[in-house]
């Protein structure tokens, strides 16, 4: 499978040169970083080059660097039935950049760019309904940012008097910021079955 995949990297540095800045193949997969204007042009390729095939889309997600100046990685998980391969694309890209959408080209691209606008703030260019996907109306934050709070900012409820669902901000009471660290079977004072024998031996 290595050999294949090494391959198929040649093939693709070969033919579009001028998309690929790099390939690696990790752990049994191929990874290939492209510039972010050449996404549409090199997602064409590979979906209709007869040495790659790629014909479905499997996942658009992303990652989040934010200590990077191009603070998010847009990521293409694409499959072969044709060659039997998985390849992995990669676009990096600053935090104010817009992504062109390749829905044109993969159609079932819609709802995995609506999920990483929704998760991750990333805007797609060309995009015919790009709004939250996952989230409530009004919410505020992008989850899946590392700088977004594990609380959120506000948590929902219904407020019986007013008979509807109320925002308000995150409000923790005190009590529920401490934390137990112990197993439950520390400071046991029962001996499990078993557990008898070590402590005769240790005596012995």
């Amino acid at each position: 499978m290595s050999e294949q995949l090494e391959e198929l990297a040649a093939h693709l540095e070969a033919k579009r040169p001028d998309c690929v800045l790099s390939t690696e193949i990790a752990h049994g997969e191929l990874n290939v970083s492209i510039a972010p204007s050449s996404l549409v042009a090199f997602m064409e390729f590979l979906k209709t080059d007869r040495n790659c095939k790629f014909s479905t889309l499997v996942d658009i997600t992303a990652v989040d660097y934010p200590t990077r100046p191009e603070r998010f990685d847009v990521v293409y998980h694409l499959l072969s039935m044709y060659q039997n391969q998985r390849i992995r694309v990669k676009v990096a890209i600053r935090e104010e950049e817009v992504v062109a959408s390749i829905i044109d080209v993969y159609p079932s691209a819609n709802w995995f760019e609506r999920e990483v606008f929704d998760m991750f703030g990333i805007l797609f260019s060309g995009h015919p309904d790009l709004r939250r996907i996952l989230t409530d109306y009004g919410f505020r934050g992008y989850p899946l940012r590392k700088d977004f709070p594990t609380t959120g900012y506000v948590e929902v409820r219904y407020d019986e008097a007013q008979k509807r669902v109320v925002y308000e901000p995150v409000n923790l009471v005190q009590e529920y910021r401490q934390f137990d660290f112990m197993s439950p079977w520390e400071g046991a004072e029962y001996i499990l079955p078993g557990d008898e024998k070590t402590e005769e031996e240790a005596k012995g």
